[in-house]
């Protein structure tokens, strides 16, 4: 894929998950890999948290943290990059919707884009309901404002009501401190 122009550059915000293998590994993996991305720009990553599964919750628990980027692609051809490298360390995939997985990256916020389209729905339609998506936000910067309803991320995550199904647990640096190796 062809890098657009670099000088026109966006903000976007993006959740990555991982609850099979060595998820700290993976999330890694994937950001070293997004990381070395031409036309993406790694600005801010939050801290690791462990979290409850969601929607389908027989299943172990995930690993999860934010990332801002800088990108000079579109929202669809970030999309594109983001399922690439989930099909690179999980060729097989998830095995069914919300099911477990190596590695799950989400578009969360693309700059103040909002768009509806049978692949991708901007803002994230439903991270205003999930704790485990805006408490990472929150670390990089809790003042952003969703485009659509106006809250910040901070207001939205007050909203949450939080109970054992959302449970949201931060990780030591240590427990961490393979990712950057």
């Amino acid at each position: 894929m062809n890098c657009p122009d670099p000088l026109s550059l966006t903000a976007a915000y993006l959740s990555v998950g991982a609850n099979v293998g060595n998820k700290i590994a993976n999330i890694g993996l994937a950001i070293r890999r997004l990381g070395k991305t031409e036309g993406i720009f790694i600005k801010a990553l939050s801290k690791f948290y462990k979290t409850a599964p969601q929607n389908y919750t027989d299943q172990d628990w995930f690993v999860n943290a934010a990332i801002k980027i800088n990108t000079a692609y579109s929202p669809e051809q970030l999309l594109q990059v983001l399922q690439a490298i989930e099909k690179e360390q999980d060729p097989d995939g998830k095995p069914f919707r919300f099911g477990p997985r190596r590695i799950d990256l989400d578009i969360i916020f693309f700059g103040r884009r909002v768009m509806q389209t049978e692949t991708l729905v901007l803002p994230h339609p439903r991270m205003h309901e999930r704790l485990f998506v805006l408490k990472p936000i929150c670390d990089i910067d809790k003042n952003l404002v969703h485009p659509v309803n106006g809250l910040t991320v901070g207001e939205l995550l007050k909203q949450i009501k939080t109970d054992e199904s959302q449970a949201v647990i931060a990780l030591a640096k240590e427990e961490t401190r393979e990712i950057f190796y």
